[in-house]
């Protein structure tokens, strides 16, 4: 019986192959129609499958004898799978596409013979989840087409575990993958590789996790690599193997130790069951350069390193692979002003470095730079002893003094304080301008915190201890030019450089919310001398005391009366 199903999967209708079948019949005489009738020999019709034997091989054209002394020809090339393993002799089984060509020959095709008979094998020993092994022949729309026996279609989504970049590169692989559909009416059959994958991979998780452990040395391949390190495949899952413990040393991306499919060898150092998790080690492999690092650099140690890495606090430099230490940016100098490490290193120079502190629980070293000269201050005080005259430049100023350069790199600190005996100085740029030259005297040197303090008063006597106690003293009546005015009160020059304070309460007998109301800047006052007192260096003065004439002042008890007369233009609070 004619396959008309099969004819019309392979190209041929229903009605070209009845028509086949008719045309085979009419080319054949009554009697020999009724011999094959008799002998039910029904085979030899369009659509059958017949087996022949190869009687020669001339070229690319192999003769088939398929009975009835008839001969059908194939194409090496295009039938056979190993053209180079044909040989007469051969048995073939094919497909009668057609009994008499134009050109007098059988029409025969073993690759479709081939697909039929695979196509019938499949439906009868398969079934949708069994597995099936094919070769990629070529890329399609959508996936790949894969030679199981018959084409079956791949999906590309279902190609591998993680979608290739490009599913080109299967092409003439042989693959492992398992049945997914299969549509018998339709003929098609749709399998995946990536369900075989994840089976296969869960199954090795388990065993993985079955007898994982940390500690244990284990090989793995790199599938993905990161920032933050790299993916490494055990055999059914990935441990994370972090970028802190690939080396010992620094690292600046994961690519720069490991790549891609790369086998490597890795140390399990924690294993998370729950949440499937294992971190691996790199590193871990070779004994920790810490663990001798006390003897190989006690503190003292100098040695040469070289500059890894720059940031705005210092410089790290490498000692040996896996050790580094910082050279903080207080420790580069001992007289130049540094505002970024980069001014003086930069990375990859070799420099001579001083082991200042070695932490080995923390993994740290503390270099120092400066230390590999002589430290200026340690002669300093032996230069500079207190009393010296020096002159410097006013580098910089601050609300509470300014820094004047002595001699390179080392600065004095001249405080507000020490600027003036009598004068109150509230800023340093009231008398000092960024960049003079200026005569200081020297007050002391601090070794240990690398100070000197400087005065620029001291080159005068301090008048209070014998001027303005002489010609200042209570109940006289002075004159005073008003210089500043607060809330509290009124500063007045009584003479170059020193002040008295006239305050709020002394301006007038009447209560004053705002001295500026009664006096103004460089207003020239007569005001008398309450107090001069020597331990605070003040001298206190009054107004409405001098103003008072000497006839009204109290005597005795008298000191309530309801009115006063002054001298000036300040009567009634005016």
């Amino acid at each position: 019986m004619v396959n008309y199903a099969l004819l019309q999967d392979l190209g041929l209708g229903e009605q070209t192959a009845g028509q086949a079948v008719q045309t085979a019949f009419q080319s054949i005489d009554e009697n020999e129609i009724s011999r094959l009738l008799a002998s039910n020999d029904t085979n030899f019709i369009n659509g059958s499958m017949l087996t022949g034997k190869i009687v020669s091989i001339r070229g690319d054209d192999v003769v088939l004898e398929i009975g009835l002394k008839s001969e059908g020809v194939l194409s090496l090339a295009r039938e056979f799978d190993s053209p180079a393993d044909v040989e007469v002799g051969d048995e073939v089984t094919v497909l009668l596409e057609q009994v008499e060509s134009e050109n007098g020959l059988v029409q025969i095709s073993k690759r479709k013979a081939d697909r039929i008979r695979g196509w019938e094998t499949i439906v009868n020993t398969k079934k949708e989840g069994d597995p099936v092994s094919g070769k990629v022949t070529r890329k399609i729309k959508g996936g790949l087409l894969v030679d199981i026996g018959v084409p079956v279609f791949l999906p590309a989504s279902q190609v591998d575990v993680r979608r290739p970049a490009d599913i080109g590169e299967f092409i003439g692989r042989n693959l492992d993958a398992e049945i997914l559909k299969i549509d018998p009416e339709r003929r098609n059959i749709v399998i995946s590789r990536r369900k075989l994958l994840e089976r296969q991979r869960t199954a090795a998780k388990q065993k993985i996790f079955d007898e994982i452990s940390a500690g244990q040395v284990r090989k793995g391949t790199v599938k993905n690599i990161a920032d933050f390190g790299a993916f490494v495949d055990l055999g059914g899952v990935d441990g994370l193997l972090h970028i802190t413990d690939m080396s010992w040393g620094r690292v600046n991306h994961p690519s720069d130790l490991v790549k891609l499919d790369q086998e490597i060898e890795v140390v399990v150092l924690n294993v998370d069951r729950d949440r499937e998790k294992i971190a691996l080690g790199l590193k871990q492999k070779q004994t920790s350069p810490w663990e001798q690092v006390e003897e190989k650099y006690p503190v003292g140690t100098r040695l040469k390193g070289q500059v890894t890495n720059i940031m705005s606090y210092g410089a790290f430099v490498k000692l040996e692979e896996g050790v580094e230490g910082l050279v903080h940016i207080s420790e580069m100098s001992w007289t130049k002003r540094i505002n970024h490490p980069g001014e003086m290193l930069s990375v990859g120079e070799e420099v001579e470095v001083v082991v200042l502190e070695v932490n080995k629980t923390g993994q740290e070293i503390s270099l120092g730079i400066k230390q590999t000269e002589a430290n200026p201050w340690t002669l300093l005080a032996e230069k500079y002893p207190p009393g010296t005259v020096v002159t410097g430049k006013v580098r910089n100023m601050t609300n509470y003094g300014a820094f004047i350069e002595i001699e390179e790199g080392i600065d004095g600190l001249l405080h507000i304080s020490d600027l003036n005996w009598t004068k109150k100085i509230i800023h340093p740029a009231e008398m000092l301008k960024k960049g003079d030259a200026l005569q200081c005297v020297v007050l002391s040197v601090d070794q240990e915190k690398n100070r000197v303090a400087l005065g620029v008063k001291q080159l005068t006597e301090d008048p209070w201890l014998h001027a303005i106690p002489t010609n200042y003293h209570p109940g006289m009546i002075v004159k005073g030019k008003v210089t500043k005015i607060t809330n509290f009160g009124v500063f007045l020059e009584l003479e170059p450089g020193l002040e008295g304070l006239l305050h709020v309460s002394e301006i007038s007998d009447q209560k004053i919310e705002n001295p500026q109301d009664f006096v103004k800047l460089n207003d020239e006052l007569e005001v008398k001398i309450l107090r001069v007192d020597l331990e605070d260096r003040k001298i206190g003065l009054s107004l409405k005391r001098a103003r008072w004439s000497a006839d009204d002042e109290p005597k005795g008890g008298e000191t309530d009366k309801p009115a006063r007369k002054y001298r000036g233009g300040l009567e009634g609070g005016a």
